[in-house]
């Protein structure tokens, strides 16, 4: 049967393709990671330019339970990124430290709890507000302002600019990747808490926790940066063919010739043995449940494989693309321990 959509046809054409970066069983584990973890780099075309921090406090305030440190760095030459870090105020001691990274929203101010734009107390009330929750939990937190998104890019609404204006497709020109930037941008902001707020952060327990495209950039972050104890991907993961390449996606979400060595699947596997918890909502219609099973079945025999299942858990929560804190939390805290 002739196929003259070429949508159609590129879908099927994946669906085909067994991914050539697949963990073979027969193989050591420890080496494919090593030499996937380098593919990896090579597709989101890292890593970028390293330089020094120029670490520099913006602000410092005290709110009911806790302390806030507003901070700038810089994350590779002439690029800064804004941050907030936030301390319980019975915190004493070094105490495991939440990585909290918003999706498509108006920015990071929506885990900080504070409402800019129309639309951001909806956001809030809808358990985005991570970073508040995590000191709530007994535990710092840290925010970050995504490339493209809040003040590092957006409309007069406040819409992230990759979504609202294809701005992430630009650095496409200069062989970087979007996804690769924000990837780059979370493992400075882990060297930058560790020098500046060693005396918060147990080195051994850093989270990272994200919904959606903060999803996105938590799962991708922690196949590339091992110093991620605990990663917590929600509505995010999920085949590409069931979710990427299915429907409409931001394109910030696409990095050229990924598909071809590896499906989400294949790529959760570089996070064993680490612990990982894979959250999805069973009515998510752009992240359907069917995709993220088949990607977790992929993830949980590797961790099957090297004898670490009960680092792997998959969370489904009774709702659509939405965040799931109380069916999160409880779990975090038994990886804590």
């Amino acid at each position: 049967m002739k196929t003259y959509n070429s949508h159609e046809y590129i879908r099927n054409r994946a669906m085909s393709i067994v991914p050539s970066f697949r963990y073979d069983k027969k193989e050591d584990f420890s080496k494919w990671r090593e030499k996937a973890k380098e593919k990896l780099a090579e597709l989101l075309m890292l890593p970028n330019e390293r330089c020094e921090d120029e670490f520099k406090i913006i602000s410092k305030k005290s709110f009911d339970g806790y302390k806030r440190i507003d901070f700038e760095f810089q994350s590779e030459p002439g690029y800064f990124v804004s941050s907030s870090f936030l301390i319980p105020v019975d915190c004493t001691g070094k105490i495991p430290t939440v990585i909290c990274i918003q999706g498509h929203s108006t920015g990071m101010h929506i885990s900080l709890g504070e409402a800019i734009y129309d639309g951001d107390k909806e956001l809030i009330a809808g358990g985005r507000d991570f970073a508040l929750r995590t000191v709530a939990e007994g535990f710092c937190a840290v925010t970050i302002e995504q490339r493209y998104m809040g003040s590092a890019g957006h409309n007069k609404e406040g819409q992230p600019a990759c979504l609202s204006n294809n701005e992430g497709m630009a650095t496409l020109l200069l062989g970087r990747t979007a996804i690769g930037e924000r990837v780059w941008d979370i493992s400075r902001l882990i060297d930058v808490i560790i020098k500046h707020f060693s005396e918060y952060v147990d080195t051994d327990k850093i989270v990272c926790l994200g919904n959606s495209g903060g999803g996105t950039a938590t799962f991708y972050a922690s196949c590339f940066d091992e110093r991620i104890f605990l990663s917590v991907p929600s509505c995010s993961v999920c085949t590409f063919e069931d979710s990427i390449m299915a429907m409409w996606h931001c394109p910030c979400n696409f990095i050229p010739g990924i598909r071809k060595y590896f499906d989400m699947g294949d790529l959760g596997c570089l996070i064993a043995p680490r612990k990982l918890v894979v959250v999805c909502g069973t009515r998510d219609d752009i992240f359907p449940v069917d995709g993220v099973e088949k990607s977790y079945d992929i993830i949980k025999s590797v961790y099957d494989h090297i004898g670490k299942s009960e680092n792997c858990k998959l969370v489904k929560g009774n709702g659509g693309h939405q965040f799931y804190p109380d069916d999160i939390w409880p779990i975090i805290h038994e990886y804590l321990k």
